[in-house]
């Protein structure tokens, strides 16, 4: 079977900003502590208009730029996220329309929590690899919920990643999938009831034997599959609710601050859910070098963890992404725009 590819990788992040500090003071805390606790400063707010659609629409529309395709070459698109904007109507099916995808397109929503867009990428590269396409669209996208109050507001956030996959012997591919495994239990650290309109989340339990447990199992098995050691990584991206979280774990295994540093964005952006990891593969294929391994593991509540090793085939280079200034706003506008 064909190995695939990245040819083209694409991301939006609103403009809208909110300072954890002004959460904080919402609710009577101590706006300083909260953003040390959780070692994020502000999260991303999607503005009016903007929803899991419209922000999978631009990061896609720029993966398909930088992948050199045509659009109508790409036959398969498959959106992973927690808040598609509607109930029953595919955001797939829109943004085959809207992206003028080759109608005979496989598409489909996904939903696994966080990992959801991570599993788009698992299916696009089986549909390359089998030869049933030459080309599919993978995105993450969310604007994450959260109840008033609750301690998932401080780092709910907003964004959107996307990917066009190929085969690794296309002129434009940027880094290949060489391995991809999955990790998946049944552990309720995190849920949703048909019908509520915030998630509920069992606290500290999120942590192990959520989290950890599945990051830490999928992390070890894709490294002793492979047979590549620690040492072996030039970078690695894994789910980001909070900075201690990843952290604890890159501790644990022994990585440095340089293997993991360009893909760690949480602290400034938040965690976007099902964007969250894919996002950080964004920032690390702009900085890695050709021949690089980058090491990618999502998680998602539930639940699972997605590991993947990708090598680099081409120097990276930085995305035209629009640099729009940053616009905070305030507990009153952010309460608003939820």
């Amino acid at each position: 079977m064909q190995k695939s590819a990245i040819l083209g990788f694409g991301r939006y992040l609103p403009r809208n900003r909110i300072r954890i500090r002004d959460i904080a003071e919402q609710w009577s805390q101590e706006g300083l502590v909260m953003e040390k606790t959780l070692g994020i400063a502000e999260k991303t707010v999607p503005g009016h208009g903007e929803d899991t659609f419209t922000m999978a629409f631009e990061a896609a529309t720029q993966a398909i730029n930088i992948s050199t395709l045509a659009s109508s070459e790409i036959s398969a698109c498959f959106v992973g996220s927690e808040s598609h904007p509607y109930a029953v109507k595919p955001t797939s099916g829109m943004l085959v329309s809207a992206l003028t995808l080759h109608p005979f397109s496989h598409a489909a929503d996904l939903e696994f929590a966080c990992k959801a867009g991570t599993a788009g990428m698992q299916i696009v590269d089986s549909f390359i690899r089998s030869g049933q396409i030459e080309a599919g669209l993978a995105i993450g996208s969310d604007t994450a919920q959260a109840r008033p109050g609750d301690a998932l507001e401080y780092t709910a956030a907003a964004g959107a990643a996307a990917f066009v996959m190929g085969s690794a012997k296309s002129k434009h591919a940027i880094a290949s999938m060489d391995r991809t495994l999955s990790f998946t239990t049944d552990t309720p650290d995190f849920w949703r009831a048909n019908g509520e309109e915030y998630p509920s989340h069992a606290g500290r339990f999120t942590g192990e034997p959520g989290y950890f447990h599945h990051v830490k199992t999928a992390l070890e098995a894709i490294l002793e599959t492979a047979h590549v050691s620690v040492s072996d990584i030039d970078h690695v991206i894994l789910h980001m609710p909070n900075v201690k979280f990843p952290q604890q774990v890159l501790k644990s295994f022994g990585f440095k601050k340089e293997q993991w540093e360009h893909g760690f964005i949480v602290p400034t952006i938040g965690n976007t859910y099902s964007a969250c990891s894919p996002l950080g593969l964004t920032y690390v294929l702009e900085q890695a070098k050709r021949n690089q391994t980058i090491l990618l593991v999502s998680y998602g509540s539930g639940s699972g963890a997605d590991a993947f090793l990708l090598t680099m085939l081409k120097d990276g280079k930085p995305l035209p992404v629009d640099e729009r200034e940053k616009q905070y706003i305030s507990y009153a506008d952010y309460a608003v725009s939820e």
